[in-house]
């Protein structure tokens, strides 16, 4: 991420007035707590909740990275950690928001019911940059899975991060960066 334009410093759990601030385009660093599900945890964390039970993280504010990262090395923290698919988690999204999730950190489009409930539940949508994962993990100081280990690379992990680079693609006033790129690039003179 360049540091030619301005970076906007913001720290997990996302308060309301942070969310507030943010608009699509904005470059962030994030620094703090992430959260790690893909598919597979996403499915056994929804399935849970929706029992009632306990979640195996407090849920309020809380950013959740799709990654699964690969094994760490000897003397690193983790391996590569790239950001996956966000489309694929769009079934769990608008539930895990209702419940007080914040921010969710991929890469690519999400469908029309999950960016109506970023506006509806005030979150945000942050993409990481894909091929990038080495440098990605520089950014994580500590990762520990808790819950769902038998998913392997797919298990949570709390993942302690400082200036995790992003980018907000949706906010909570309804922007989309893709979409507005889009239309940018559509007025260009050919």
């Amino acid at each position: 991420m360049s540091e030619t334009h301005d970076v906007k410093r913001i720290t997990t759990p996302l308060s309301d007035e942070t969310i507030a601030s943010l608009k699509a385009g904005d470059a962030v660093r994030i620094t703090g707590v992430l959260y790690t599900a893909r598919d597979a945890a996403h499915r056994r964390l929804v399935e849970s909740l929706k029992k009632g039970e306990k979640p195996p993280f407090p849920l309020e504010g809380q950013v959740i990275y799709y990654v699964g990262p690969s094994p760490a090395r000897e003397g690193m923290v983790i391996g590569s950690a790239g950001p996956t698919t966000a489309g694929r988690m769009d079934a769990y999204t608008p539930y895990l928001l209702s419940l007080g999730v914040r921010g969710f950190i991929g890469k690519g489009k999400r469908n029309a019911e999950t960016k109506e409930a970023f506006k509806k539940y005030r979150g945000i949508y942050f993409a990481a940059i894909g091929g990038a994962a080495a440098y990605l993990s520089k950014t994580i100081r500590k990762a520990e899975i808790i819950a769902y280990p038998e998913l392997g690379t797919e298990a949570i992990r709390r993942l302690e991060v400082e200036d995790f680079p992003a980018y907000v693609i949706h906010d909570i006033h309804g922007g989309d960066l893709y979409a507005e790129g889009i239309a940018r690039y559509s007025e260009q003179p050919a």
